[in-house]
């Protein structure tokens, strides 16, 4: 019996450079970028394939909950298979599907390439892992705050770019960018990554489901993976709750173009600044503790969403600060788990991310439904509550496990 904790690797990796960690954070970046130029064009989408305004969001919810589907049965290979092999089947797979989706013919296809597509958008969540067995741990925080940025610079092109592109040149011009990025991405990955860890058995059905089995006794020896999964859901929720509702509101409400949610998309550019320096802030006093200030601040950030929904320019006050805060409770919950053993943080990253999809899949369907049933008003408040157990649930895990290692 293969004990799949065993050390899977002989000789010990390199660190990374500088330039590698560069291109692995822009890697992040167009890998990332895939899932979110539906969002800003989600009414364009829905008018050119006839679909009703409160169902298109089966598109992003479909994608989201394919990923969580691939990511638990394709992120564990992580930890038992070469992950630059991993990485470029992934990648080539999400060509193919992207490509699939600039050239649908019909709803069915475009869904279909949208789903196939996030169930091999692994790479995101496998390069974090690869990296943090290659650094410094007194740099852990860091990197990974680097490799975030990079998760965040995909999301905001995609949905800058997205709006502004889909409204001169039409929603389809964007999905051939993506494609062609994609196959840059698919041919110089491989390069940049090296294949240090190899399996020293051949890959069998036994080994992986072997693997598979082991997420049961390893989370019950990492319970706050839980927690820490449970928190990011529901941000993750939150996040695509919002922004669905303002890919409808805006057009229908306030009356602007899908430019206009593209342009409020660059509000995220302040993440970019400020997560590395969260992720400083947190390797200095603690993950948990810096997670509970930011689920605070960001309960009270969420708030202000009831009551500025009527304005575009208030609405951007309460979108700054939560670019600004967000992504950074992202960084705190990996780092809850990207400290413990190397042979495990793909596997405890493959519960986080699950989890984290499995919310963001609710948050794609409820940010639509509840804007159709009750606009702008209703999605805010669906938010408020999401914002309201993600503050618990970061209490509980600061007082439970606050001076655990992390």
């Amino acid at each position: 019996m293969v004990d799949p904790d065993r050390q899977l690797s002989a000789p010990q990796p390199e660190h990374l450079s500088g330039v590698q960690v560069f291109f692995l954070t822009l890697a992040c970046a167009v890998v990332t970028a895939n899932a979110y130029y539906i969002h800003p064009i989600i009414s364009l989408v829905a008018d050119d394939f006839g679909i009703d305004r409160g169902m298109i969001g089966i598109v992003p919810a479909l994608n989201q909950i394919a990923l969580a589907l691939g990511i638990f049965l394709l992120l564990p290979l992580g930890d038992l298979a070469s992950n630059k092999r991993l990485t470029a089947v992934f990648v080539t797979a999400q060509t193919v599907s992207i490509a699939a989706m600039a050239f649908a013919p019909g709803f069915t296809v475009f869904l279909l390439g949208s789903t196939v597509l996030g169930f091999f958008t692994i790479a995101p969540y496998l390069l974090p892992a690869y990296a943090s067995k290659r650094v410094a741990p007194e740099r852990l925080g860091y990197v990974t705050a680097l490799l975030t940025t990079g998760i965040i610079l995909g999301i905001l092109l995609a949905r800058t770019g997205a709006g502004v592109v889909a409204e001169y040149l039409g929603w389809r011009t964007i999905y051939y960018v993506a494609a062609t990025l994609m196959l840059i991405v698919s041919i110089l990955l491989p390069m940049v990554m090296d294949g240090g860890e190899r399996s020293r058995e051949p890959l069998s059905a036994k080994r992986y489901f072997g693997l598979i089995g082991s997420l049961g006794p390893l989370v019950k020896a990492n319970p706050e993976i839980l927690i820490s999964g449970a928190i990011q859901g529901l941000s993750f929720g939150v996040f695509l709750t919002i922004w669905m509702g303002l890919g409808l509101h805006i057009p229908e409400k306030l009356g602007y173009g899908v430019d206009v949610v593209g342009y409020l998309a660059l509000l995220a550019v302040v993440s970019m600044i400020t997560t590395p320096r969260f992720g400083k802030w947190a390797d200095r006093i603690g993950a948990r503790r810096a997670r509970f200030i930011l689920t605070t601040v960001q309960l009270f950030v969420n708030s202000l969403l009831l009551v500025t929904g009527h304005s575009l320019w208030l609405l951007i006050i309460p979108l700054i600060l939560t670019n600004t805060f967000g992504p950074s409770i992202d960084v705190t919950g990996r780092m809850t788990f990207l400290s413990k053993s190397p042979d495990v943080r793909t596997r405890l990253m493959t519960v986080y991310i699950v989890l984290m999809f499995l919310g963001g899949g609710f948050g794609s369907w409820v940010g639509t439904a509840s804007y159709a049933a009750g606009g702008w008003t209703l999605t805010a408040s669906v938010t408020l509550v999401m914002s309201t157990l993600i503050w618990l649930l970061a209490l509980w895990g600061y007082r439970q496990y606050g001076q655990a290692k992390a």
